[in-house]
């Protein structure tokens, strides 16, 4: 046994026996946080979300507030830069063609690009592909990881040393660094996914084939990360609209909001990316479309027929009473903190979800989804008794199917909702460093009152 397990053994039983202690001292008694009228999670009593800031990126709209504050449900929408997310999709879809470039483009500039504009921006993109030299041995599989989200957090970080002027936060510069890490991320993605291959010794079986500069994004990752790095168009295509819902959502989301955050301490963008995708790596943000994948296998281990709503029903009463996957007591897929009525993003999936599951020949995978969307909200409403919560199917529930239906890994799917999202980050970093201009600064109210120091003869 070397020297670093003994002292990992050793320092775990003593965190263990502490623990007990850490429970005791920095527990927080509920009152008090009534008491000092504290907005734990930054919400307010209706739930809704602290204005903190403004943003001129997106803006996500699921209510109205009526004059004491109540929410007044409504259908979902999503706008960026002011342009409705189905209006994007459904042009794209019109016109048979990738969007993500181009919404990318809006995101960053605040405008709809020209066919010049696009084609020389995608260009810039499709040429910048290729990860630096030495940069995925030395960075991303030298210390392999079985976790994708940590690689890239760390590959983001890496790239700092990569680059000639890592420190310099001007405008001009950031844009520029923000363009590199959007070109790379396809391949950082698809060598991240060999990492936890090598970390989990499957490396034989895992081919990362080149990226294809003339590949558009969705398509450079499909042929990534398949072994034999071929697809169907449409596949491309629906995986290009994935990327499109999942590209920005507001400045107030956890990940986004961190991106604002730590911008604002004047930081390099590598530091302040590298903080987002960890962000992101949490279950209750980004890592939802996975709790909704393996909810839906524990359903299947557990239940003989998909197809019967009575065992149906069962099973998510025996989630919601802490019985049944992962101990949470959440219905994955259902609910969300600004959508009432509808979320926009699953519709649009639930529609090409469909179109999937009849080429896929996953009809019943699809069916129960629908299930989940249709019946789960009123389960919970009958078992918690709170009849007045709207509960939506949200954008995991859809995409989820949809990852699936394309073949791509559980462990991938956070990791291709980061390389979408960067281009929200990225928007918002510019903007943070644009209008913020100032160090976010919140107040913590401290409790502890004053102690008498004890002599160490004293302590017990």
């Amino acid at each position: 046994m070397g020297y670093k397990t003994a002292f990992q053994m050793n320092t775990a039983d003593f965190c263990r026996r502490k623990a007990e202690l850490l429970q005791t001292n920095d527990l927080i008694p509920e009152e008090l946080y009534q008491k000092y009228e504290v907005k734990r999670g930054l919400r307010n009593a209706n739930g809704t979300g602290v204005l903190v800031g403004l943003t001129n990126v997106s803006n996500v709209g699921g209510y109205a507030l009526d004059e004491a504050g109540n929410k007044i449900a409504s259908e979902g929408r999503l706008l960026y830069r002011g342009y409705d997310v189905k209006d994007l999709v459904s042009e794209c879809l019109r016109e048979d063609r990738f969007g993500f470039e181009e919404v990318t483009y809006l995101l960053l500039f605040g405008k709809l690009p020209t066919a010049k504009e696009l084609n020389e921006f995608t260009s810039l993109l499709q040429n910048g592909r290729f990860l630096p030299e030495g940069f995925a041995e030395e960075v991303m599989l030298h210390t392999p990881s079985r976790n994708v989200m940590n690689t890239l957090s760390r590959a983001m970080l890496g790239l700092y040393a990569f680059d000639p002027d890592p420190d310099n936060i001007s405008v001009e510069n950031v844009l520029r660094q923000s363009m590199e890490i959007i070109g790379y991320f396809p391949s950082i993605v698809s060598y991240a996914f060999r990492s936890k291959a090598k970390a989990e010794g499957n490396e034989e079986g895992f081919v990362h084939h080149r990226p294809i500069p003339e590949y558009s994004t969705a398509e450079n990752i499909l042929h990534m990360i398949r072994p034999s790095g071929e697809f169907e168009d449409l596949e491309a295509k629906i995986l290009d609209i994935c990327l499109m819902l999942h590209a920005e959502h507001g400045g107030g989301n956890n990940s986004s909001f961190t991106t604002h955050l730590i911008s604002s301490s004047g930081t390099d963008t590598y530091g302040v990316l590298s903080s987002a995708i960890s962000s992101l790596k949490g279950p209750k943000h980004g890592g939802a479309n996975t709790a909704v994948n393996h909810m839906i296998d524990d359903l299947k281990a557990s239940v003989t027929d998909i197809t019967d709503e009575n065992q149906l029903r069962e099973y998510f009463l025996k989630v919601l009473r802490k019985e049944a996957n992962d101990g949470s007591g959440l219905i994955y897929g259902i609910g969300h903190a600004i959508y009432t009525k509808s979320d926009p993003r699953a519709v649009l999936l639930r529609t090409l979800g469909r179109k999937l599951a009849k080429i896929k020949g996953m009809e019943k995978d699809f069916a129960l989804c629908e299930y989940i969307e249709e019946k789960a909200p009123d389960i919970y409403r009958e078992f918690s008794g709170d009849y007045s919560r709207l509960m939506p199917a949200n954008v995991d529930l859809y995409s989820g199917f949809v990852y699936r239906a394309l073949d791509i890994p559980d462990d991938m799917t956070t990791p291709l909702f980061a390389l979408a999202r960067l281009s929200g980050w990225c928007a918002h970093r510019l903007e943070e460093l644009i209008a913020g201009k100032r160090l976010m600064r919140p107040a913590y109210f401290g409790i502890s009152g004053s102690k008498e120091y004890l002599p160490m003869s004293e302590r017990e």
